[in-house]
């Protein structure tokens, strides 16, 4: 019933466009673990209001057959600022259109009247104890997509089965239900909370708890920048930097107000790096800033830059400042507990193919670490499992630069991530340490741990499948590489099949998934590679990581064997050529 989607889909039809109309409605969205992501527009393939209202109808028949209080507790649903004008689709039509959905079924909504940021959604779940969550958003992706994430009881994101069991329902009631288009009827339900001023309130409380330093925050002559590139971050961070009692950071003009045609960015995400930074460094350089600070859109990441001696800028990569947050955050913690023995008890997580340096400092320091798969839906409920059992997961990160800094949110979230960022730098500003230079001295103490990761884009799934197969196949059936170049490999893990040649019965300890590629080699000179297929974008991603013992401090050496394994396994594993990558 939407006049725009209507009107594009009958030009089609009148045109006899038989191609775009398969692109349309040849198949529908997966809805997977990640919930949706796709761009705006008509057809069962895109996100429209048609499709907002199928899926929610699905998880709402969902969410009856596994709690038979849903209609006394409830589900939250935020959204950020995106918007698509020639389709009628946003963010925040989308969440009404779903909170429309569930009040017609007698549950009640906690609908944020405004934007917030995505920990805002799962953050209210354990809050308020409600059955589940839903945030609209795209995150940092380009500006015709959105997405529908889902958040379960536990305040994680869902993973299998959760997602069969969605799909399979919203396969099941996809015919509208009679007062679906209607969302004018959320406005005078009873059923209908708005839980955005608690919750702002509750949140900053919260993460105060992760604040150690109030009175060097309020002394502190370092300067700040701040950019949310065009997404709902500015206000969130400002609130941040008073619940520290640190003086605001400086706000980037062109970027702190919600816009969802990023218009002064190509990709409105800070992983880009530089590009991305471009407003923010004239700014900083204006009005004398050291550091900046950079959400992402949905205000879930951070990047983070520091001006370095010589006047340069310095964008800390995921791996780097999760090695600063992991030392901060643990640092603050001992000086906070003097039973040494707690720290049995204390946990840090981060995803398989990220840095592995909080291993390093947890042998050193005597806590533990854990790996899980990639993503935080393992990370938030595996630290979910952990705290039930009294442990303390004090930090989880992955190297797509998310950051879980407190337990009040199992997800990345870049607000707590950027105010406990500007701490740990105050701080070290009092002991005239840079980031930059306590960084090293973390390397130093723990061990060099250099990283590199990048992709090939490849839009054709076969020649992705050819090339995964084609590494199982490598030297005749069923061998891998003994080999990558000059490099000799000493292990193999596949998490794809659920091989994994260092466990004595050769079977991954990890969950394995046959829907994704992933093998991981380990390599006799210390190097791990990773390759992975991207669950959302037509990507194939490798990171790699050397790894040196504590006093191995010839950082230009290890620079030069990493970046010749990087080349070796670009053109022997990947074969951009042959493959035409």
């Amino acid at each position: 019933q939407n006049p725009k989607t209507s009107a594009i889909v009958k030009q089609l039809v009148a045109e006899g466009n038989a191609g775009e109309l398969q692109k349309y409605f040849g198949s529908r969205m997966e809805f997977g673990t990640a919930g949706l992501r796709a761009a705006m527009g008509a057809g069962i393939s895109h996100m429209n209001d048609l499709t907002i209202i199928q899926t929610t109808q699905g998880f709402c028949r969902y969410l009856e057959k596994n709690f038979s209080d849903l209609r006394k507790r409830g589900v939250v649903i935020g959204f950020d600022a995106r918007a698509h004008f020639s389709t009628g689709g946003s963010s925040k039509r989308f969440a009404r259109l779903a909170a429309n959905t569930f009040i017609s079924q007698g549950v009640p909504v906690y609908l944020f009247s405004d934007i917030t940021p995505t920990p805002f959604v799962p953050y209210t779940v354990t809050h308020l104890k409600l059955c589940a969550g839903i945030m609209v958003t795209a995150s940092h992706n380009p500006k015709q997509d959105n997405g529908y994430k889902v958040y379960w009881e536990n305040g994680a994101q869902i993973i299998s089965p959760h997602d069969k069991g969605i799909s399979q329902a919203i396969e099941e009631n996809q015919e509208p239900w009679p007062q679906a288009w209607d969302d004018k009827l959320v406005d005078n339900s009873l059923l209908l909370h708005d839980p955005y001023a608690t919750v702002s309130k509750e949140y900053f409380k919260d993460i105060q708890k992760q604040c150690f330093h109030r009175n060097i925050n309020k002394e502190t002559n370092l300067k700040f920048v701040h950019t949310s590139v065009h997404g709902v971050g500015h206000k969130f961070v400002q609130l941040a930097f008073k619940a520290f009692d640190l003086s605001p950071p400086f706000a980037v003009p062109e970027q702190k107000d919600p816009d969802p045609e990023f218009p002064t960015v190509k990709y409105p995400n800070p992983e880009e790096g530089k590009g991305v930074l471009t407003l923010s460094f004239a700014l900083a350089e204006k009005d004398g800033a050291k550091i900046i600070l950079a959400n992402d859109p949905d205000a879930d990441r951070l990047a983070v830059a520091e001006k370095q001696e010589s006047g340069e800028w310095k964008v800390f990569s995921g791996n780097e400042l999760g090695a600063l947050l992991g030392w901060w955050i643990f640092t603050c913690w001992k000086n906070n507990n003097r039973d040494t023995r707690a720290v049995k008890d204390v946990y840090m997580l981060s995803s398989t193919v990220s840095s592995k340096i909080l291993r390093a400092i947890a042998l050193k320091e005597g806590f533990h670490f854990e790996e899980t798969l990639t993503g935080f839906k393992w990370m938030g409920n595996r630290a979910k499992q952990l705290m039930d059992q009294g442990k303390a997961v004090l930090f989880a990160f992955e190297e797509a630069i998310g950051y879980m800094c407190c337990p009040a949110v199992l997800d990345k979230d870049g607000v707590s991530a950027a105010v406990i960022t500007a701490e740990m730098a105050s701080f070290l500003a009092t002991r005239n340490l840079s980031l930059s230079q306590q960084l090293k001295a973390v390397y130093d103490e723990y061990g060099f741990h250099i990283t590199k990761a990048s992709y090939f884009i490849c839009h054709d799934p076969k020649v992705i499948q050819q090339l995964f197969d084609n590494l199982r196949n490598f030297d005749g059936k069923n061998t891998y590489p003994k080999s990558c170049g000059r490099f000799k490999v000493s292990g193999i893990r596949d998490l794809t099949t659920g091989y994994d040649s260092s466990q004595p019965d050769q079977k991954a300890i990890l969950p394995t998934s046959k829907s994704s590629q992933m093998i991981t080699f380990t390599f006799a000179n210390g190097g791990v590679a990773t390759m992975r297929t991207s669950g959302t974008e037509p990507k194939i991603k490798y990171y790699s990581e050397l790894c040196a013992p504590p006093g191995n401090s010839d950082v230009e050496q290890l620079k030069k064997e990493l970046d010749e394994l990087v080349h070796a396994l670009e053109k022997h594993f990947f074969q951009p050529e042959k493959n035409n990558l």
